[in-house]
Parts: structure tokens; C-alpha cells; sequence
């Protein structure tokens, strides 16, 4: 489960990803200055930040795959991504936080610059996966952009939603909690005596929309004042490998027993050629083999 939450970080704050068993968590204004790891509740934190107290980014990953992670790229105080191995499959998880409608241009223009660097420098057979507070609106409806708005959001779209749609459209992901027709409750990210609306957003491939299982919001759970949980279900196979077995030690284990030679003088030891008596395991198992090697290989004629 895959989760964005947007909130401060602080000494035991996981109670609810813990019950949700949730293995991996992208979070949002952690207000924590410096690009440090450490524990938290079982989890393993790496965060990015610059001033305290001020924006910052982290992803949480649980103890199972904690040691799956083998790369960590921090971009700034709203940037960054680990990359994960799980078996054959290679995960990639981008934790990003939007400036706000009234912050400067410049701002925007350089996080958007960072955001489709990390994007496009992920190959596209690579799975990716982006937990965004975007502080933008997609709206309730896909309108022209079908392919990357499931139909199910919630509102009216404003110009930071079709931003992040033009994104989504650009790099052929699909915005993950706009897919599932959902209760009001389950749509809401943000919500306060006077406003809710839906603000953070869960991404992934287009080729890869069939992994998502689910996505919505958790209403009764609410991590910070006045955003809520929100979760994706994914689900991917993982190929177990093969277990080599060794050949048991008595199957190689051999008797040498000496054989008269039927000439010469019986009692001198030259007359004598020592014979190897195997098991009769080990006997088939070697006809196996060789039946196999017949079959697979030719002797040329040079």
C-alpha cells in the first residue's frame, strides 16, 4: 500500500499507517530542516528539508522493504524519490509538495523543471509512482483529458489541476484517486469548517493502471489538522526463485574394490585394477545427464 500524507512528522506518529499496514508513505511539509534518514515507529524515514518548521519531503518505508531501497535522491524541500528492487521488479517513488496559487512564478516555474527532470530521467519500462499535495483541483469531471482523469474527482478544476493534468498527459501517467467512483468522504483529501476540497493526488503509469487496485480516501483518519489519509492498493507479482538443491553427498560417495585381472601371480598387487561401486541413484542420475548432453550438443566432423 502506497500512501500520501501530508503533516509533521514527529516522534510516534504512525499509529495509522501501522493499522493499515501501509509498506510505503509519501509525506508532506515534515518540518524537519536537513537530508538525514532516521527510524520512526518502525519505519524508516529519509527526509529533505531547508528551513525548519517550513516545507519538506520525506517517503516512509516500512521494516519489510526498508532494505529493498537502493537509491535515495533528494532534489530540495519539495523534491525527491527512492528507487526500489522487490524481487525483479523496480519500484520508483517520487514525494512531491506544490507551491501554493500565490507563491512567486519563479518558484513554480523551478519546480516544475524538478518534477519533470526526475520523470523523465526514469526510463519508461521502470514503475513509477508519484504521492503529490499539488494545492490544485482537477475537478469532478475528465472533460478533454480522458485518458488521465478517471471521470471520478471532485469540484471544479482551477488552473493548478489543469497544470497537473497537462503533466499527467505528458508523461502518460493517470491520476490514481480519480479512477474509483467513490462516496464525497472518499474524494476529500483537504477539509475545514468552511472548505473541502480534493488536493492531493496519487500517480503512476498509464501501462501500469491495472496494479492499482484501489485508491481513496480514509475519512475517520486524519494526520493533520485538516488533511486526510489517502491510499493506493497495489498489487504486484513477485517470482519467487528458484531454490537450488545440491546433490546429496551420498550419491557422490563411492567404494573402491580391487579386481583380479584373471592373469599373473594373484597374490602381487599389479595384477590387481581398482572399480568404483556407486549408488544406483547416482548411476541414473549420470544416464539423465548424459541423455541431456546428447541432446543438446553435435561432434563435427573436424
Amino acid at each position: 500500500m502506497v500512501v500520501v500524507w501530508d503533516g509533521r512528522v514527529r516522534s510516534r506518529p504512525l499509529g495509522v499507517p501501522g493499522k493499515r499496514k501501509v509498506n510505503i508513505a509519501c509525506v508532506h511539509e515534515t518540518g524537519w530542516a536537513g537530508t538525514k534518514a532516521r527510524n520512526v515507529d518502525g519505519y524508516k524515514l529519509w527526509y529533505s528539508g531547508v528551513v525548519r518548521d517550513k516545507n519538506g519531503v520525506g517517503i516512509l518505508v516500512d521494516r519489510d522493504l526498508r532494505e529493498s531501497v537502493v537509491e535515495v535522491r533528494r532534489v530540495n524541500d519539495r523534491l525527491m524519490f527512492i528507487t526500489l528492487v522487490i524481487g525483479e521488479c523496480i519500484l520508483n517513488v517520487v514525494s512531491t509538495y506544490a507551491p501554493q496559487a500565490g507563491l512567486d512564478e519563479e518558484v513554480k516555474r523551478r519546480f516544475w523543471e524538478g518534477l519533470d527532470e526526475i520523470v523523465r530521467n526514469i526510463p519508461p519500462t521502470k514503475r513509477l509512482f508519484i504521492g503529490v499535495d499539488f494545492n490544485g483541483h482537477i475537478g469532478a469531471v475528465a472533460g478533454s483529458y480522458g485518458e488521465v482523469h478517471g471521470g471520478f474527482g471532485f469540484g471544479d478544476r482551477n488552473g493548478g489541476g489543469t497544470s497537473l493534468l497537462d503533466f499527467a498527459k505528458a508523461f502518460e501517467l493517470v491520476i490514481a484517486n480519480s479512477t474509483f467512483p467513490k462516496r464525497e468522504e472518499h474524494l476529500v483529501t483537504f477539509r475545514s469548517s468552511t472548505v473541502k476540497t480534493q488536493i492531493d493526488y496519487l500517480l503512476l503509469r498509464r501501462c501500469d493502471r491495472g496494479l492499482c487496485q484501489d485508491c481513496k480516501v480514509i475519512p475517520g483518519e486524519s494526520l493533520a489538522t485538516q488533511h486526510r489519509l489517502l491510499v493506493m492498493d497495489i498489487g504486484i507479482m513477485m517470482k519467487r526463485k528458484k531454490r537450488m538443491k545440491r546433490m546429496p553427498e551420498e550419491w557422490r560417495s563411492s567404494t573402491v574394490v580391487p579386481l583380479y585381472k584373471n592373469k599373473g601371480d594373484i597374490q602381487c598387487c599389479d595384477n590387481y585394477r581398482g572399480i568404483k561401486l556407486l549408488s544406483h541413484t547416482m548411476k541414473v542420475w549420470e544416464r539423465v545427464v548424459e541423455v541431456k548432453v546428447r541432446k543438446t550438443t553435435s561432434i563435427s566432423d573436424n
